[in-house]
């Protein structure tokens, strides 16, 4: 069965600048824009905001 194109998966990438990523799936119906979730980098130790690649 193929994935639906109404849940893609993106990368988010960390705005402190240390290139940690997580890749998790969002709904483009309730979130058109990029995505923007606050988790945990353990780079720096800290929950950081993390921002939709494309």
């Amino acid at each position: 069965m193929a994935r639906s194109t109404a849940r893609p998966v993106v990368k988010l990438k960390s705005t402190a600048g240390t290139g940690v990523t997580y890749v998790t799936r969002k709904n483009r119906s309730n979130d058109p824009d990029r995505l923007v979730l606050r988790k945990y980098d353990p780079v720096a130790g800290q929950h950081v905001p993390f921002r939709e690649e494309r």
